[in-house]
């Protein structure tokens, strides 16, 4: 029978707990007319995992496989047309249902149901197996591995909904400025601005992951750590265009305070993420120039669509900072406290079965 990684239930307060990992065995799943069977070649970790394992997402629950990233071999389908067509075809799955087009947010008023370790959703990409609706699913780029295809869907959907379809400054020429560079939405969104044609600066507390973002095509960066870190963000933009013209943010904290000081009037701060603190203060001064702060989570199928079609134009490469094999529990726990310490540049992935990070 298959086997996943789910996590174990033990005593302890969200926050203060840490759930253990535990291999489990899982139901061979059997197709019914529109789903589709993919057999897991690589999955990949996202910062909701972590969030998990201490009991701080919505809906976590046991038994459950973890992760929502990933990627297969179709090896079974229904007897639809629209499944049968998926047969021996490489997939990347998208992570989530019930969010079809609105651009609003879920249709569903259950809301977004992410794969993954939580009551929501009963699937999850940790594992042998994984049973989907054939409607889910994209064809992966064939240029990509498995594991940089594991690191495309939840980043590059989150990501792409955060700066196409909330910054609104999408623009060639335009300054956006990306915070904490290093995980996988923040890569992301690099990636896609410049792409774009955009000018992009990013920040971190880690010199390093600026430098390897600007040899991904960032014209600058600075040190959130440093005290004034906004005036010498300005002093590195375009003699002819000293703003930024919108912020994609996942740290929360000062942004507001700061960022605002350096946004254009109407400035957008796009916020897809709060992982310095949960709390980010809106001052006057941010009223009385205008800046919108939008919140971004996730996206709806149709931007997962628009996504990948994007990706496979441009070509590009969602950034794997490692990967491991199989679903060794202490391999797997060892990216886990890769995570804790933020000590990644992009995703962290795990390859299954005959996944070996190489492309098919």
């Amino acid at each position: 029978m298959p086997s996943a990684i789910a996590i174990k239930q033990v005593p302890g307060k969200p926050g203060q707990v840490w759930y253990p990992l535990e291999k489990i065995t899982i139901d061979t799943p059997t197709p019914s007319e529109s789903q589709v069977i993919v057999s897991l070649t690589a999955a990949a970790l996202n910062h909701r995992d972590l969030f998990i394992r201490q009991h701080l997402y919505p809906g976590t629950t046991f038994g459950v496989p973890l992760l929502a990233d990933g990627v297969g071999i179709v090896s079974s389908t229904g007897s639809s047309p629209a499944a049968k067509k998926w047969l021996n075809k490489r997939v990347i799955l998208n992570p989530g249902t019930g969010w079809k087009d609105s651009p609003d947010g879920p249709e569903n008023p259950k809301g977004y149901a992410i794969m993954g370790g939580t009551k929501t959703n009963p699937a999850g990409t940790l594992a042998d197996v994984v049973l989907m609706e054939a409607e889910e699913l994209e064809e992966c780029p064939e240029y990509l591995s498995d594991s940089e295809a594991a690191a495309l869907p939840l980043t590059g959907l989150t990501a792409w909904r955060a700066f196409f379809t909330k910054s609104g400054n999408a623009k060639a020429g335009h300054n956006i400025l990306v915070t904490g560079i290093g995980g996988g939405v923040a890569l992301m969104v690099l990636l896609f601005a410049v792409a774009q044609g955009c000018n992009v600066y990013v920040t971190s507390g880690n010199q390093e992951k600026i430098d390897k973002a600007k040899q991904l095509g960032a014209k600058g960066g600075v040190s959130y750590k440093e005290e004034g870190w906004e005036k010498k963000l300005q002093a590195l933009l375009p003699s002819d265009r000293k703003w930024i013209d919108a912020i994609v943010d996942g740290a929360g904290g000062d942004v507001v305070s700061k960022g605002s000081r350096i946004l254009k009037a109407g400035g957008v701060i796009s916020v897809y993420g709060m992982t310095v603190s949960p709390t980010m203060p809106f001052l006057m001064g941010a009223v009385l120039r205008n800046i919108e702060v939008k919140g971004s989570t996730m996206g709806s199928r149709k931007e997962f669509a628009d996504m990948v079609s994007f990706v496979k134009q441009t070509k590009l490469k969602p950034v794997v900072s490692r990967s491991v094999h199989g679903l060794d529990i202490e391999a797997i726990n060892g990216l886990f406290e890769d995570m804790k310490k933020a000590s990644q540049f992009g995703k962290l992935v795990v390859t299954l079965g005959k996944g070996n990070g190489s492309k098919l």
